[in-house]
């Protein structure tokens, strides 16, 4: 491969100002060692990267993380899992003087 190759330099990064949704359909493991990856992003810094060979999705968050667990036990259950990360803000507060 060379440096005109690269995977990352073809990527469309999706940045602030723009929508954006895809939806997967995954086998169990796939997602759950997607999962894996994405807690560990959370867990050691305070910015994710998400990426297909087609987009990368940076994304720098903050605090308070909010996590939804829905179950649906009538007719065929089903159990939603929603983790919703605010933006981050790189504004600094005014100074008083």
């Amino acid at each position: 491969m060379t440096d005109d190759d690269s995977p990352t330099e073809d990527r469309t990064v999706i940045r602030s100002g723009r929508d954006f949704e895809e939806e997967f359909r995954l086998d169990a493991r796939e997602a759950g060692d997607f999962l894996v990856a994405l807690g560990e992003q959370l867990r050691d810094g305070d910015e994710v990267t998400i990426s297909t060979d087609e987009w990368e999705l940076p994304f720098a968050f903050g605090e308070p993380v909010e996590l939804e667990i829905d179950y649906e036990g009538v007719g065929e259950p089903e159990l939603e899992i929603e983790l919703e990360l605010p933006g981050r803000t790189d504004e600094e507060p005014p100074r008083i003087e």
